[in-house]
């Protein structure tokens, strides 16, 4: 049908609309554009470290869609790089992930969000009391970190309060890498600064040297003392701590939002706000298996569909002999258990 544009005289030549206007599908090449990686992230804007050490802030260009840029990911720059005060840059593009720390929303029906991108290793940071030490929060962090191909590690703060012996234990056949944290109160860490005697003492000089030369991320309940140690490690972080609920053993966020900082021996440490509840929907009994190799070549020999649990029939999991081989299964099907359990 002709549109009606208010003359019949064929010498009146009228625009054609928005919608008639031709669109091309050649993009614009960006592979020339600055490289970054992301620090931060504040209400839409997004706090960039660029190669050259400029720190930027920037905004997320339209076609990238939502909660396409987290940090910890590399981008590409355009716009105004140069870190100068009330500038802003625009990313532009995202590079392939090396890893992905995923987290499945709350209600349950199998959608992850990403939390953190490109880090190598897991920091699972629990309290030894004050809160005390929930199994199924660790249980389901190593579950996220064998699924998104990291590193765990297990941070213990609060020595001075209880033993880790007991909790170390339990783990044991894991293998799990293990750091034992003694700061003391806080109100002696903010009377006195850690000298080499006090870090090799507290355990901070051992945590250093498993946090160096990698990017790493912290996980942990509200209140385990996730940003007193960022303080610790990093010396200008001026991370806002809080006390635990002397009613409900439960911390506070102080952390709102998360935030990557260089270390001072290299690598970079990225804080999170505490979780209350971790969803692992989106993993399989395969994506455990990745991170217990000598399971995973004994579990080849299980019927197709397998899904390695307690009751599962002819699971060749169930049929070690050797001490080691049934304590590493009992520790791999409880972290299967976690993936479904409530735990909050």
């Amino acid at each position: 049908m002709r549109r009606d544009i208010g003359t019949d005289d064929p010498r009146v030549r009228v625009r054609p609309g928005k919608g008639s206007r031709p669109r091309t599908k050649i993009r614009p090449d960006y592979s020339s554009a600055s490289t970054a990686e992301v620090v931060g992230v504040d209400r839409g804007r997004y706090r960039l470290a660029l190669a050259e050490g400029l720190a930027v802030t920037a905004v997320k260009a339209r076609e990238l869609g939502r909660g396409s840029v987290v940090v910890g990911d590399r981008v590409r720059v355009t716009g105004d790089v140069s870190g100068k005060k009330d500038t802003l840059a625009r990313i532009v593009s995202v590079e392939d992930r090396t890893s992905r720390l995923l987290r499945s929303t709350e209600e349950g029906n199998g959608r992850e969000r990403c939390i953190v991108a490109n880090a190598q290793q897991l920091a699972i940071v629990t309290a030894l009391a004050d809160p005390p030490p929930k199994t199924g929060m660790i249980d389901r962090c190593l579950v996220a970190a064998y699924d998104a191909g990291m590193e765990p590690l297990l941070v213990l703060t609060k020595a001075d309060l209880a033993s880790p012996d007991r909790l170390l234990d339990s783990y044991g056949a894991l293998g799990l890498r293990a750091v034992v944290i003694d700061l003391g109160s806080r109100k002696d860490l903010e009377a006195r600064r850690l000298e080499e005697d006090d870090a090799e003492a507290s355990g901070l000089e051992a945590l250093r040297k498993a946090l160096a030369g990698v990017e790493t991320v912290l996980v942990g309940h509200s209140g385990v003392g996730k940003s007193t140690l960022i303080n610790a490690l990093v010396p200008d972080a001026d991370r806002a701590t809080g006390e635990v609920n002397a009613v409900t053993g439960k911390g506070r966020h102080t952390s709102t939002s998360a935030v990557s900082l260089a270390l001072p021996g290299g690598g970079r440490i990225i804080d999170t706000p505490g979780v209350r509840s971790f969803g692992l929907a989106h993993v399989s009994p395969q994506d455990v298996l990745r991170g217990f190799t000598d399971l995973a070549a004994i579990a080849e020999n299980c019927p197709r569909g397998c899904e390695h649990g307690w009751d599962s029939p002819e699971c060749a999991l169930s049929e070690q002999t050797d001490l080691r081989l049934i304590a590493r299964t009992a520790s791999f099907r409880r972290l299967l258990a976690a993936c479904t359990e409530d735990w909050s």
